[in-house]
């Protein structure tokens, strides 16, 4: 992709799409679920390929992250979206450092 492609949150989640990432994930206090429910993953049955900030001109409520999710071990590409917060006393240790790692490199 190229960086023009990733200037709205949907076109960017559109870009994904069109490369395989067709799950939408949830996030848990200690794993990532499939929005259908259907299955967790827990960190170490994930990975994050890529992170895609998205700032509000003028709404603080605009703002999101976006990351571009595998588990080779599952056979599933997906999404996961989520404001700013995501760092909360809810999430677990691991989950915050799994998505921190690439989100900071």
């Amino acid at each position: 992709m190229k960086t023009e492609d990733y200037y709205t949150l949907s076109g960017t989640i559109n870009k994904l799409r069109g490369q395989g990432y067709t799950e939408d994930f949830n996030l848990l206090p200690d794993c990532i679920e499939c929005k259908a429910g259907n299955y967790v993953l827990s960190p170490k049955d994930f990975q994050v390929d890529e992170v895609f900030r998205f700032e509000g001109p003028t709404d603080p409520g605009d703002n999101a992250v976006l990351y571009a999710i595998s588990s080779p071990r599952r056979g599933v590409k997906g999404v996961l979206v989520n404001a700013y917060g995501i760092y909360s006393d809810t999430t677990s240790n691991e989950i915050i450092e799994k998505l921190r790692i690439v989100h900071h490199q």
